[in-house]
């Protein structure tokens, strides 16, 4: 998932700055600003490039104006290019002002007038409008035209998206029980769209490369890609447009419920896509980000502020809010959960809530057998989550929380008093069924005691990895668990694998476990064939590797890169350079087949650029298998000859998919010159749209050349990027943590620090940059505990 995929909706400062307030902006408290200048009089002309907007009663908003292909225009105007003409705004965009809306669109020549029907009753930041040269592809719904728009050129790679959007408004109107309540549904795909996606109301937009299908240049992870985005978007239509949170500190409301819906229904309707392997890995690096003292609860009371707003929409209000579902659902079970997500959306359509009207539903439901609202507030307002410590002692696990914190300074840590969490703790033992074994405690005391019917050699807490906690076991059972791998991995779900990997990291990473013995639990990877487990164990190592390449220590590096290698050579060696097998098995080709191209290992690169220079030898027209396109443009982009190759193949194709991965692989360069180019040309946008400027930098970031020219450019082109962007902007947080994340020395942190304290106050405070300089404190604490024994061991 990446930054783009996360529909955001912009509040920048001019927002505050252009309407009737006195108050400097920062104190503004929008959130009690119910309906601050009413439209009078009642109707607005205002006149983007090629059409005049009458507009009743109606939002607006200035367009941002697109060119493709010569003198053909496109303009649309939505959330997302928030408001100029504010003061027009009748009650402000805020989720709670709700209001009908009564529009026309008049062409330039004064000719043609499009009258829009009176809207059903929508929340002000719900509405859009696009206007340009566009076709579209149609499907009746039970009474609901579906529309997929593209530029003409591009209306061939539509299909994928109708036939998705087809199958999941019909899954989420049964599973709902609420039918659509709009005659029409139009997703459309803009050239230049900041954002990955928005949800407004009956007009739903997105970047090309989140709508589009090509079926020659897309790959099984551009289809999952696609999929998710739709459902999530289309999930919206209930949680956020049906039902739309009050205020933003209750974003995750929206968020998070679009985010779970987005898995939930691809396991359903879509298995063959796997969808919960990204899920699981979201979970691990939404944690991970939890875990820092900069974290916040998913619902906060201090959101008041435009950056403080922007900085909501982060992977906590989609990613954590889902996996809380996640974890309440595995506990209810299934029917009932549905039960009260169901009462919750009838009791409150077309009205603005908080979190509480959720849990009173959940609590009707369960008729108080099961307080959910106070099981839940332990973790939606306060932030952070729990480890749970577990001993097995007989036919007994001994279970104790506290709460799960990365950085070990102890002026830093917060105090174990003031946090506790209601954990329906789970586990699986040798000879139990998966579905039938029953979650055993809710934990909500510091301590308790499962009681099993047995004695057991090993037991798994925290099944199928389904609730939001990290477990820690006693060094018995630790080293049962290695064993039990070492010996049939397979009587653990994959799932559960991938869980007992990232865990242990975790762990070691804290101290509380021997990084010699998470490389030990790693060991039986020579027998894993699932992919969840060995893209976890490749990126908890990659992390490693990352310290020591950046810090100059090459040897060790290549030594863990010959580690990692042997565990996965016969994995490695079976690999094909086709399109072939279940999409899972795709991806793990893909992972696997970049780590030996990145690491030269196997012939990798070789294999690699003979496609490539066949392709080149095709002018480009060359089918190649799309799972490892990827790689392919990397290795032949080693080569001047290829880099530039692959640049103007960039200018001149129509396929976004094709367009991404060939834009990693010039990012991914080695040539420091022609990574400042990408930056710099990224940062114009004429060459490169600027929206993949934060793509661009990440790669570059990620690399050993690069990581300092990223962080150099940053600081060269502050304010720009700010002008562009906005603070606190999920653009903003992704460039922050992608130029800065792998530094993990003294000299670094204190450069960082002095950066942005010499910005403004509203700056240094931003939560990215303070996650940014605690990201760096760990790594150089990481490197301090870790280096030695690492020196000795590998």
């Amino acid at each position: 998932m990446e930054p783009f995929t996360n529909d955001r909706l912009q509040l920048p400062r001019n927002m505050i700055e252009n309407s009737m307030f006195e108050e400097e902006p920062d104190v503004v408290d929008l959130a009690k600003e119910p309906c601050l200048h009413p439209l009078e009089p009642d109707e607005v002309e205002y006149e983007p490039r090629g059409s005049r907007l009458l507009v009743r009663g109606l939002e607006h908003y200035d367009p941002i104006f697109i060119q493709s292909d010569g003198p053909r225009g496109l303009s649309y105007m939505d959330s997302m290019d928030i408001i100029k003409l504010y003061p027009l705004v009748p009650c402000g965009p805020f989720p709670k002002s709700s209001v009908t809306w009564k529009s026309s669109v008049i062409m330039e020549d004064g000719l043609v007038q499009d009258e829009f029907s009176e809207s059903v009753k929508m929340s002000t930041y719900l509405v859009a409008f696009v206007v340009g040269e566009m076709k579209n592809l149609s499907q009746d719904v039970n009474g609901t035209l579906v529309s997929i728009y593209a530029v003409p050129e591009k209306i061939g790679q539509v299909h994928h998206a109708l036939e998705t959007t087809v199958k999941l408004l019909e899954f989420y109107q049964n599973y709902f029980e609420i039918q659509y309540p709009l005659k029409k549904l139009d997703l459309v795909a803009i050239p230049d769209f900041e954002a990955g996606a928005m949800e407004n109301w009956g007009l739903l937009t997105f970047r090309e490369e989140t709508l589009l299908y090509d079926n020659n240049t897309s790959s099984v992870a551009d289809r999952k890609l696609v999929t998710k985005i739709i459902a999530h978007e289309l999930a919206h239509q209930w949680f956020g447009n049906l039902v739309t949170m009050e205020w933003w500190n209750d974003l995750w409301l929206n968020e998070g419920f679009a985010t779970f819906m987005e898995y939930f229904s691809l396991e359903k309707i879509f298995e063959e896509l796997a969808s919960y392997e990204d899920f699981l890995d979201a979970r691990f690096k939404t944690m991970k980000k939890d875990s820092l003292n900069s974290s916040h609860p998913i619902s906060s009371s201090s959101v008041q502020s435009s950056e403080q707003i922007e900085e909501m929409f982060d992977s906590l209000s989609y990613f954590k809010g889902a996996s809380l579902l996640l974890m309440l659902k595995t506990y209810l079970s299934e029917d009932v959960f549905q039960h009260a997500v169901v009462l919750y959306l009838h009791n409150h359509s077309y009205a603005a809530i908080h979190s509480d009207d959720l849990w009173d539903s959940f609590n009707e439901v369960t008729n108080k057998t099961l307080d959910v609202k106070k099981m839940m507030k332990t973790w939606t307002l306060q932030k952070g989550f729990p480890l749970v410590t577990v001993q097995r002692k007989g036919k007994q696990l001994l279970v104790q929380q506290e709460r799960f914190f990365l950085n070990m300074k102890p002026e830093i840590q917060p105090s174990d008093a003031s946090y506790l969490w209601h954990i329906p703790l789970s586990c699986v033992t040798e000879g139990r069924n998966y579905s039938k074994y029953p979650l055993v405690l809710l934990l909500d005391k510091k301590s308790g005691v499962i009681n099993l019917t047995e004695e057991v050699q090993w037991v798994k807490v925290n099944t199928n990895m389904s609730g939001y906690y990290i477990v820690h076991y006693a060094d018995d059972d630790w080293e049962a668990l290695i064993k039990q791998l070492k010996t049939n991995p397979y009587v653990l779900s994959d799932k559960d694998r991938a869980n007992l990997i990232n865990n242990i990291f975790e762990l070691a990473g804290l101290g509380k476990v021997p990084l010699q013995r998470a490389f030990d639990l790693i060991d039986y990877l020579g027998n894993e064939t699932s992919t969840a487990p060995i893209t976890e164990a490749l990126f908890q190592t990659g992390l490693i590797y990352n310290l020591l390449e950046k810090l100059g220590y090459m040897d060790l590096a290549s030594r863990l890169v010959t580690r990692v290698f042997k565990l996965l050579q016969s994995q490695i060696q079976q690999q094909t350079w086709t399109d072939e097998g279940t999409p899972s098995l795709r991806e793990l080709r893909s992972v696997l087949l970049e780590f030996a191209c990145t690491h030269s290992l196997e012939n990798c690169s070789t294999t690699a650029m003979k496609l490539f220079d066949d392709w080149v030898a095709s002018n480009g027209t060359q089918s190649l298998p799309t799972d490892v396109m990827t790689t392919v443009f990397k290795v032949g982009a080693k080569t001047e000859r290829g880099w530039l190759f692959l640049l103007s193949k960039y200018i001149s194709i129509g396929s976004e998919a094709e367009k991404n991965k060939i834009l990693e692989a010039l990012a991914s360069s080695e040539d420091v010159w022609k990574l400042y180019w990408l930056m710099k040309t990224s940062l114009n946008g004429d060459i490169i749209r600027t929206q993949k400027l934060s793509f661009v930098i990440r790669t570059v970031g990620r690399r050993f050349p690069g990581h300092l020219l990223a962080w150099d450019f940053v600081k060269e082109n502050w304010n720009k990027l700010v002008q562009k962007f906005h603070l606190g902007s999920y653009t903003m947080q992704s460039i922050v943590a992608g130029s800065t994340h792998l530094f993990s020395t003294k000299a670094h942190l204190s450069e960082v620090r002095a950066f942005f304290e010499n910005q403004s106050e509203a700056t240094f405070r931003l939560r990215c940059v303070q996650e940014a300089l605690e990201v760096i404190q760990l790594n150089i604490q990481w490197m301090e505990k870790n280096l030695k024994t690492l020196t000795q061991w590998l």
